[in-house]
């Protein structure tokens, strides 16, 4: 066999083995290029969410007044929350305010999704319109329900005289302030509708035509179509409610600073921050921010094991 008939027979063999050689290079290119673009992600996770947790985890069993170093108490903060009065008001004012919002919300969100999901006049302008307070800052939101909520001169009241109605001193009467702060919640339902009318494309068309054909009136195929096709997403908007009606902070303490007349507003988060930042009881602020995740993690899980009663799954009719 020549030099050129042997060259031919080794040919095609060297060639994949360069190709798999230049193959392996690209894939570690892209390795290397996929870890230099997710570092600053990763980065900002450790330093400033789980190491911050981690922190707080301990400070929670430390006596800490951020002017001297932390003293190591054990459970004693925890068994003081078991005992103390505010928090078991704050606790109950949070899960009032959540069980009145977050449903309120739903319903809000999903009723003017199914609006804007019809074919009506100027409809992109409506669905900026209801989407644009969802991402306007929480203090300018909470600056303009302040005006608003004036019992002398704020709007709502002035409306109300309007019709012989005399409003009441919103934000300055316990038995209003909290409805006030749970009304005002409604204002962000923004988001929530966008989801949901993301959800309704989805939802194919052939099942109301079905239901037409049966007779069934736009009510009954909202209830038995809508509704469980989108139960899935009701089931994201749930869960996210729960854990934004638990954290949430701003409002409520730009509206009622202090927890409100006779701490009515007093949810969880403000009252963290009192110890926090105004008691400067750091240890024991920790410890109602872990009380507070156990909590919404509690919650979460409950909602999690209600799904086969009411989340509707392609798979559901096989089991």
């Amino acid at each position: 066999m020549s030099a050129v008939q042997v060259d031919r027979a080794v040919a095609p063999g060297a060639g994949r083995t360069r190709t798999a050689t230049r193959s392996r290079r690209n894939r570690r290119r892209e390795a290397i290029w996929c870890y230099v673009f997710i570092a600053p992600a990763v980065l900002g996770l450790l330093l400033f969410s789980l190491g911050p947790m981690v922190a707080s985890f301990l400070l929670s069993f430390t006596s800490y007044d951020l002017l001297s170093s932390p003293q190591w108490t054990g459970l004693e903060n925890y068994a003081a929350l078991a005992s103390d009065g505010l928090f078991r008001k704050s606790l109950a004012v949070s899960l009032v305010y959540g069980l009145v919002s977050v449903p309120a919300t739903l319903v809000l969100a999903l009723v003017l999704a199914i609006m804007l999901n019809a074919k009506i006049p100027a409809l992109g302008f409506f669905r900026s319109a209801y989407y644009l307070p969802s991402v306007i800052s929480g203090v300018a939101v909470a600056m303009l329900w302040k005006w608003l909520f004036n019992g002398e001169y704020g709007l709502i009241n002035v409306a109300l005289g309007k019709i012989g109605i005399a409003g009441p001193a919103w934000l300055t009467d316990e038995n209003w302030a909290l409805r006030a702060l749970i009304f005002m919640s409604l204002w962000g339902f923004g988001g929530t509708m966008l989801i949901y009318l993301a959800g309704l494309q989805g939802v194919p068309k052939e099942l109301y035509e079905a239901a037409q054909v049966d007779g069934a009136t736009r009510w009954r195929q909202h209830l038995h179509v809508t509704v469980p096709m989108l139960s899935s997403v009701t089931l994201f908007n749930l869960i996210m409610g729960v854990i934004n009606a638990l954290q949430v902070f701003a409002e409520p303490f730009v509206l009622t600073p202090n927890g409100g007349p006779d701490n009515s507003t007093l949810l969880l988060s403000v009252y963290l921050y009192q110890n926090a930042f105004q008691y400067l009881k750091m240890g024991y602020a920790s410890a109602i921010a872990w009380v507070t995740f156990a909590i919404i993690l509690a919650l979460t899980a409950l909602v999690f094991r209600s799904m086969p009663l009411w989340v509707h799954t392609e798979g559901g009719d096989e089991r």
